[in-house]
Parts: structure tokens; C-alpha cells; sequence
């Protein structure tokens, strides 16, 4: 039996930050942290793996710039520096209805970092800190959540205990199962087709979204000649797509994708994610907090997804820090209603936002289609307002936690 203070279920990236922001070496006091995971995170570092990008707000690099990985993933960080929003049937006819420039900002809203670059940095800062055990690969065959201490078993039969467990497991979480926490929410009818491409001319750092009737194509920039894509359509219709061969597949990319940049070439795998939303009924029970993933599922429409995981890792760091600092029960009930608080309104307002412009855009009704263009010309002339959606954006706005206002929890 080993024993430690907190036990997380998942070695994803929202599991990876939250052990860095509890047990991590930038710590004022670091916490005994476990990781387990039937997978060892090295294989997410592998570019092979995930062929997904990540926008990284501006709170976000605080953050992590506290936890001690920002400078390490700074050669790979592409800024954002122009935000293009069209909606157009035609490629050949796409207007920019709203516009966002952050060149004259002193720091830009977010930057775009290949996933498995996030991975590589958070594992070797993780080999810095000895207060963190990585158990993997490792399944688990049962969990136990008090009213003493909770437990998880591995199929080993090894036991391993703590006073709070974290799930951090996905949008499947076995933990918030085992703790009998509901999931509510729905499937949406499509799926997002996500991979690398490069181009022969420079991107300038302009990210583009350009909503049609099937849903958003965005691409994203990336260092160098390259641009991270997010095409969404319809399962069938995304399915087919992937499935396609080598050059039908680059024939229609570029057919979606347009000519601005020149040639297209594939620089990674395609694959096809289906998307929905849920919300975990509470992100609390006895003993067990859930974060990223297993708390709240949203649409990717702005990339915000990861950054709700980070933020929710954050400020359970900062309440169970505290509550450790005063020698209270760090798994206790008051304790984690406080985190719970803390996270849920956040959470439950993105993805209503999310959700609402997700459905008011993947629609191809003449009605609806001129209310947007007239709605985000509207926006694109009122500089205030567009100056507070950039704030928005950056992550910089609401109750935030100490790391991503800079300061260790």
C-alpha cells in the first residue's frame, strides 16, 4: 500500500498540470501526488499520437510560466496576432464580416502549441519534481471513496491511498462513474477532422474561422510554414473524408480551404473527433473532484476547451493548497464545495455560449445567415466591445486563480 495526499486518475494534459500545480517543484508546499494512468503519458508526446493544436490564452502562459514549462515551450508558440471571422458558403467569396488585430497589444490573446510539444514539456518538468509518481501503465480495478481515506486498487492488487482523488480521466471517466455523478448533455451531429498542414506561404500568425452550414472550419497558425486545421462536418460525411485517399483528401482540403497560402501539403495524420457537450452534475462527491474532460464537455468552436481544464486545475490547486496550509482535510466536503463553486458557473456559461453560437452558425437558414452578418459587422465597428472580447479571449476576465494571475498557489 502506498499512501499519498492526492491520487489523479488520468495523465492527459489536464491531469499533467493539475500534478505540477499540487506536487510540482515550483510549489511553496509541494503535496505527495500519484499519477495513474493504463497508458504512460510518453506516448502522448509522440507527434504521431494526436495531431491536435492547442490554443493557449494568455492566462493559461501565466500560469504555466509559474509552473515552470512556459520557457520550454515558447520556441514553439506560434501568437496569434489577427483573428478573421467570414461566414461564407463559398471559399472563393469569403468577406471578413469581423476582424481582430492584437499586433498593437503587449501580448497576444493566445498561441497555438502542437499538443504533443505541451506533453513533452510537462513531462520533463514532472522529472523534476520529486513529490510526483507517474503509475503507469496501470488499470485500475476498483475505487473506494471514504469516509476515511479514499483508495484506488490496480489490477495488481497494489492499493494506493490519499485524501482526495482527482479525476482527470476524460469525458468517459471511470472515477466520476465509480462515484455515481451523472453526465447530462448531448451528441452533436458532427465531428471535427483535425491535422497538420503546411503551406507555401507565411500565415502572418492570422487565424481564420469560417462558419458554414455544416459547421466551422478554422485554421490555426502554427510556427513556421504551417497551420493547424479544425474541419467540421457531419459524421458520415467527416468519416468519408478521412477515409479518402491520399490525393482526394488534399484535393478537397484545399477546395475548403482556399488558395491565400499556396500549395498545400499533409503533415500529420487525420482524425476525426465527434463532438458534444455535458456537464457532470457536480464536479464533487466524497472525496473525488473532477476536472477538464471528466467535469465538462464543449464544443471547440473557440478553442477554449483545454484552457477550462487548466483553469479548473488551478483553482483546485489554490483551494486545496490553502486548506492544507490552515490543516484542514484536504478531501473534506467543505473543501471541495468551495472548488466546486469556484469552477461551475465558469463552466456552465462557456458552454452555453459555445452551444448557442455553434447552433446559430452551423445553420444554412437566409434569415439566420443575414441576422450573423449584420450581428458581426455590428461588432467589427465597435472597437470597445471588440477590445473586451479580446480580454475574453486572452483568458483574462472573471474570479481567476493565483497561478494564472502569476503567483504560486
Amino acid at each position: 500500500m502506498q499512501k499519498f495526499d492526492v491520487l489523479i486518475v488520468g495523465a492527459g494534459l489536464n491531469g499533467l498540470v493539475a500534478a505540477l500545480a499540487l506536487g510540482g517543484a515550483q510549489c511553496r508546499s509541494p503535496l505527495r501526488v500519484g499519477v495513474v494512468d493504463r497508458t504512460h503519458p510518453a506516448q502522448f508526446a509522440a507527434n504521431t499520437h494526436d495531431s491536435r493544436a492547442s490554443a493557449l490564452t494568455a492566462a493559461t502562459q501565466t500560469m504555466l510560466g509559474v509552473l515552470g514549462i512556459w520557457e520550454t515551450l515558447l520556441p514553439f508558440a506560434q501568437n496569434m496576432n489577427d483573428i478573421i471571422v467570414t461566414d461564407s458558403k463559398s471559399t472563393d467569396q469569403r468577406p471578413s464580416l469581423l476582424t481582430f488585430s492584437t499586433r498593437d497589444k503587449t501580448q497576444s490573446p493566445a498561441a497555438l502549441i502542437e499538443n504533443a510539444q505541451i506533453f513533452k514539456a510537462l513531462l520533463e518538468e514532472i522529472g523534476r519534481s520529486p513529490s510526483i509518481d507517474i503509475m503507469a501503465p496501470h488499470s485500475i480495478s476498483g475505487f473506494h471513496f471514504g469516509p476515511g481515506l479514499a483508495s484506488i486498487t490496480l489490477e495488481s492488487g497494489e492499493i494506493l491511498k490519499a485524501n482526495l482523488i482527482v479525476g482527470a480521466d476524460g469525458r468517459g471517466s471511470p472515477t466520476r462513474l465509480a462515484a455515481g455523478i451523472d453526465f447530462e448533455g448531448s451528441d452533436y451531429p458532427q465531428s471535427a477532422i483535425t491535422l497538420t498542414v503546411g503551406h507555401e506561404l507565411p500565415h502572418q500568425g492570422r487565424a481564420e474561422e469560417h462558419f458554414g452550414s455544416t459547421g466551422v472550419f478554422a485554421i490555426l497558425p502554427l510556427m513556421g510554414n504551417r497551420s493547424s486545421i479544425v474541419w467540421t462536418e457531419p459524421h458520415e460525411v467527416a468519416k468519408h473524408i478521412c477515409a479518402s485517399a491520399d490525393d482526394e483528401f488534399l484535393a478537397a482540403l484545399s477546395e475548403k480551404f482556399g488558395n491565400h497560402l499556396g500549395k498545400l501539403s499533409v503533415l500529420s495524420p487525420r482524425h476525426a473527433y465527434p463532438l458534444s457537450m455535458y456537464l457532470a452534475k457536480t464536479f464533487v462527491g466524497a472525496r473525488v473532484a473532477l476536472l477538464g474532460d471528466a467535469a465538462h464537455v464543449v464544443h471547440p468552436l473557440a478553442g477554449l476547451g483545454l484552457n477550462l481544464g487548466f483553469k479548473d486545475a488551478a483553482a483546485l490547486a489554490e483551494t486545496v493548497m490553502k486548506a492544507a496550509h490552515l490543516g484542514q482535510d484536504i478531501g473534506g466536503a467543505e473543501v471541495l464545495q468551495s472548488y466546486m463553486q469556484w469552477r461551475r458557473f465558469d463552466t456552465l456559461a462557456t458552454a452555453g455560449l459555445l452551444d448557442a453560437m455553434n447552433r446559430l452558425f452551423a445553420n444554412d437558414d437566409s434569415v439566420l445567415r443575414m441576422v450573423r452578418k449584420m450581428g458581426l459587422q455590428a461588432v467589427d465597428s465597435l472597437a470597445p466591445l471588440k477590445n473586451i472580447l479580446i480580454r475574453e479571449a486572452a483568458g483574462q476576465v472573471g474570479d481567476l486563480p493565483r497561478l494564472m494571475r502569476g503567483l504560486a498557489a
